[in-house]
């Protein structure tokens, strides 16, 4: 029996209300780990205090920050067999692995050494201190490889196949999996993102220092370091962003398109819509501004390959809904004469489109003998529900990284001249805080929705993998998990702003640490 579509919704808020408040710790995670282990590295070239003095005050935030992060991220694995009982069931001998050695050899990593960060600095010397922070900063992002691996096989589930015996989906092979293009392509993006994250939240809080006349060496040091990570940072950020793009296209074709609102494919190399109002009752998109040629570029990398429209997409996904209920015909009869060598062969053919015509149990439960119009609704829910979200999300998320550019390069003017006159910067750098958060929750956002109605692209839809549990369950850990996650959230950001107004002098008096 499928679950009631309230508790497949109530799960899937669930699982991304529980993913969104875990984001918030992470990318400031992955980017610290990485300053630290700079400035610790400057601190072992040059013997000057102040840049140990930096390591361990920016390193007491971070501290903060993973310890939260630990709590989140555990809660919210825990789901995957609450949940999603079925999706484990169907996919959790692949989607596991990355799971387990993420927990295994990254986060024990990182965890080992965190504890040698914080304790160890009279017990180890320069070099072997700063050692440890990078081998810190390695596990960090290491657990971030990990657990991308595992998402980007849900996107693009290379290295694996379905059983008909096991009725599950089986690995056939993990270097596919491990090397996966959209993998290693959301990887890279991420950390980057982390790490404009880490550069700003720096970079706000030492303006907040040089606007308040506090810590002046110290802040002047972190803002240089901040701008320089930060530059670098937000420029790889674009330029792996266009690599997601090529590889949403070869891959994830409706998500490329719903993002773009493009409903018929274009004449090639197709343009890129930078502003308009998407409109899915009339398949326009109202009052468009159009950039000749950028789209084909970035998603075909030529001049002659179009890029396809939602409606092409449509019509080409019914073509595979209708051989996936031949498919599950097939299965049905495998299911019942193993040894038939002949539907063997056939289940063979068809079976690359199982997973659309999975997307018929929505209707009904025997699914070859669906009629055309519920091939036709099956076909329309391979797109996006909301197109102006991913639409808007998509343009917001970039702008945002532009305006990141902007503010690195800008300070890193202030620096070279050395005139930290520049109280307007100062102030525009402090409230950007929040921006980088938003910017990489609206990334996730497009990443995760725009694949909808997949829990694995094109193999299993998300109403399927849901857990068929009662609705007032769901419900039940919802509130559970929101107060959970509301509190750690609260926690954290008192401890951050008691350690931030503390500032490096008081920090370290209040703790009694030497400097």
């Amino acid at each position: 029996m499928l679950a009631t579509e309230a508790v497949v919704n109530l799960s899937r808020f669930q699982f991304a209300l529980t993913a969104m408040f875990h984001f918030l710790f992470v990318p400031l995670t992955l980017g610290l780990s990485i300053m630290l282990a700079v400035m610790e590295t400057v601190y072992v070239m040059t013997n000057k205090p102040i840049w140990r003095d930096m390591t361990k005050f920016w390193g007491a935030l971070f501290g903060i920050n993973f310890a939260m992060g630990v709590a989140t991220g555990l809660t919210m694995e825990f789901q995957f067999g609450t949940n999603w009982a079925y999706y484990s069931h169907y996919v959790g001998d692949i989607f596991g692995a990355p799971l387990a050695i993420e927990g295994l050899v990254a986060f024990f990593l990182e965890a080992t050494f965190v504890g040698l960060f914080f304790f160890g600095w009279d017990k180890l010397s320069q070099v072997q201190h700063a050692m440890v922070t990078w081998l810190v900063a390695l596990g960090t992002n290491m657990s971030a490889l990990w657990i991308l691996i595992a998402n980007g096989w849900m996107q693009h589930p290379v290295g694996s196949h379905f059983d008909y015996q096991t009725m599950r989906m089986e690995v056939d092979n993990f270097y596919k999996v491990i090397f996966n293009p959209v993998a290693q392509a959301k990887f890279v993006h991420t950390v980057s993102a982390g790490y404009v994250t880490a550069a700003v939240f720096v970079l706000a809080i030492s303006a907040y220092y040089l606007l308040r006349g506090r810590h002046l060496e110290f802040a002047k040091r972190s803002m240089v370091t901040a701008c320089a990570f930060g530059l670098a940072s937000s420029l790889s950020v674009v330029v792996l962003g266009d690599e997601s793009g090529y590889v949403a296209n070869e891959n994830q074709k409706m998500k490329l398109a719903a993002i773009e609102a493009m409903w018929e494919t274009e004449p090639a190399p197709a343009a890129f819509t930078v502003f308009g109002f998407p409109d899915i009752e009339q398949q326009k998109t109202h009052y468009a501004l159009h950039v000749p040629y950028l789209l084909g570029l970035i998603a075909t990398r030529s001049f002659n390959t179009p890029v396809e429209g939602i409606n092409q997409i449509v019509a080409h996904n019914k073509q595979r809904i209708k051989r996936g209920a031949k498919a599950y015909a097939i299965l049905q009869h495998l299911q019942q004469n193993p040894d038939n060598n002949v539907a063997k062969k056939l289940f063979d053919h068809y079976k690359a489109d199982l997973g659309f015509g999975l997307l018929l149990k929505k209707y009904r439960s025997d699914v070859a003998n669906a009629t055309d119009a519920e091939i036709e609704k099956a076909a329309w829910d391979t797109v996006p529900k909301s197109i102006a979200a991913l639409f808007w999300g998509f343009r917001f998320m970039v702008g945002f990284g532009l305006f990141f550019i902007w503010l690195f390069s800008y300070g890193l003017y202030i620096l070279v001249k050395k005139d930290f006159d520049h109280p307007l910067y100062l102030r525009i750098a402090f409230y950007a805080l929040p921006l980088p958060w938003i910017t990489c929750l609206l990334g996730w956002f497009v990443a995760e929705y725009g694949r909808q109605p997949w829990a694995i692209e094109s193999v299993l839809p998300t109403f399927l993998g849901v857990s068929n549990v009662p609705q007032h369950y769901v419900w039940l850990s919802l509130a559970m998990f929101t107060v959970f996650y509301i509190t750690l959230t609260t926690v954290e950001i008192f401890l951050l702003r008691k350690t931030i107004l503390l500032g490096p002098d008081g920090y370290f008096e209040k703790e009694k640490l030497p400097r």
